[in-house]
Formats: C-alpha cells, sequence, structure tokens
C-alpha cells in the first residue's frame, strides 16, 4: 500500500506537553529514567527510490506514541541480559558491539539480542540461522509460532529458544544506524539504539504485534511525503530515520554505509522563551518548535 494513502484523513503530528515541559523548566518535575530499547528497520528491495522499509502502526489504545507508525522494537529485558555461548554468537563480538554503541559489554549484548528478539516477535523475522553462515529461511508454522509467543509471554528466554533450535545469533546482519533518547518531559521515556537488517531470503514480515493495527512496508521517500502532508504520524526519531534513508539504493548500501553512522544520542531539549516553549534536537534543526503560551 502506497504509505501517502495509508490513513484516511488528516491526521495531527506529535503534540508535546507543553505543561509537563514547563514544569521541568520550573524544577518542577523529576525526569524518569529511560529504558534501554532496540529497533530495527527493516529493509528490502532496491530501486533508485530507495529500499522498501517495515513499518507499523502503533494502535490509538497504546499509552506511548499511540496511532504513530514506527519500526519493529521494545524495551530490553533481563532474558536479553543472560549470556550467550560463544557457539551461539556470530558477527561482530560483544567487545566490538560495546565499542561501536559506546557502552559495557553485557549492555552491548543485551541491546543486539533485543533487537533480534524484538523483530522476531514483532515482524516474524528471525536474523539467526543453524550457523554462522546460514538464515532461517522460513518462519511460519504453529512451531514457530508457539516459540515466538512463548517469547511475548516471557515464557521462554532468547537464549534458551537459540539453545532449543540449535540456532547461531547473525549479529553480521545488523548495522548500528543511530540512537535517541525520549525528552525528559515524556512520562515514559526511552534509550533507544535503531538498527538497520535486510529481510533475509525466503522470509516473509507479519504483523505479529499486539500494538500495533496496521503493518506494511513503504519507500521511505513516500512515507515522508505523507507525514509532512499530516496524514502520518511520527515520532521525531521515526521521521529522521526516513529522511536519512532516502539517499541509499538498497538495503545492502544502507547497511554499508552503518558503520560510519554518527552514534552520538540524540535528545530532544525544551526551553522555555519568556512564557513560550522552545523544542530543538541537537544536529536536527528541523525539528525546533516554538509552543506559543
Amino acid at each position: 500500500m502506497n504509505a501517502a494513502n495509508a490513513a484516511t484523513g488528516a491526521q495531527p503530528r506529535w503534540i508535546p506537553p507543553a505543561e509537563r515541559i514547563r514544569a521541568l523548566a520550573r524544577g518542577e518535575l523529576t525526569p524518569v529514567t529511560p529504558r534501554r530499547a532496540a529497533t530495527v528497520l527493516l529493509l528490502r528491495g532496491t530501486a533508485p527510490e530507495g529500499p522498501w522499509v517495515y513499518m507499523l502502526r502503533r494502535k490509538t489504545s497504546m499509552p506511548f506514541a499511540a496511532g504513530a507508525y514506527a519500526y519493529p522494537g521494545g524495551g530490553v529485558d533481563p532474558r536479553d541480559e543472560r549470556p550467550l555461548d560463544a557457539a551461539a554468537w556470530a558477527g561482530p563480538s560483544p567487545a566490538q558491539w560495546a565499542a561501536r554503541l559506546g557502552v559495557a559489554e553485557p549492555e552491548a549484548q543485551a541491546v543486539v539480542c533485543a533487537a533480534v528478539r524484538e523483530t522476531f516477535e514483532e515482524a516474524g523475522v528471525l536474523l539467526a540461522g543453524a550457523s554462522a553462515a546460514e538464515v532461517v529461511a522460513d518462519t511460519t508454522g504453529a512451531d514457530w509460532e508457539a516459540d515466538r509467543a512463548a517469547l511475548v509471554a516471557r515464557e521462554l528466554g532468547f537464549a534458551d529458544f537459540l539453545a532449543r533450535r540449535g540456532l547461531v545469533v547473525r549479529t553480521d546482519l545488523l548495522g548500528a544506524w543511530a540512537r535517541w533518547i525520549t525528552p525528559e518531559f515524556e512520562t515514559r521515556r526511552y534509550d533507544t539504539w535503531f538498527f538497520v537488517a535486510a529481510l533475509p531470503e525466503g522470509q516473509r514480515t507479519r504483523n505479529a504485534s499486539t500494538e500495533a493495527d496496521r503493518a506494511e512496508w513503504v519507500r521511505p521517500a513516500e512515507a515522508a511525503e505523507g507525514y509532512e502532508r499530516g496524514e502520518l504520524v511520527m515520532l521525531p526519531p521515526t521521521i529522521s530515520m526516513l529522511r536519512g534513508l532516502r539517499e541509499y539504493g538498497s538495503a545492502a548500501e544502507a547497511l554499508g554505509a552503518a558503520g560510519e553512522r554518527d552514534l552520538s544520542a540524540v535528545l530532544v531539549k525544551a526551553r522555555m522563551e519568556g512564557d513560550d516553549v522552545v523544542l530543538s534536537a541537537p544536529g536536527h534543526e528541523e525539528f525546533t518548535r516554538r509552543l506559543p503560551s
């Protein structure tokens, strides 16, 4: 489906909570500690318009980013922190990922595992294989669904899932792309690493997320245009990723460029100018906004 026509009518863009921003500026609000999270931009195809990217539309009932388009992903939890056997890990080592992400080695492993796990949970796509040179070709079927559901319900740990199926997590199929931290004035906050990955050959996406009411492959340029027209709701990191993908002609090209991406954390800031609230994001002047009193 054309992303520009995905909405049934014009929708409002993200509206920051002005009262919470003012309370923060007055020193009356203690920021919530952000939770670590990982998100994956699944890509496929080659074309002058760039690769397709897989997006989910969050249900309007969700307490965070309701009705907004996003990518598969979610928070890091304790099961992602369990050390994996060396034989179950392929690609850059946890130490190499730690250096790339700028965090301690256990945290780097947890973030990478969360990225792979969440992609399987929310899109049915698994970046793992029987060996360091293989990728699972098909994740459909009742047995796969049972394992996916057990992961979602936290009845099965990610390390145990890999072990029982004899799988190796393919971290070499991920490319670190960006890092954004939810603004201090939000009630729910995440410290999120964004990754890119190509859809493995033979695998198919499906909306397996309980948090989304729509899932589709879109052209980054078309989705960005839908956002500009006010037809698609997106948070700043989401639209920023789309705009950045427009310069790449294929999934492989985007993955090849991932190693040079700046992973400095982006945090939207709020300040008071008189009675007005001014929002800004370092390095992303397009998100500067003034909220009149």
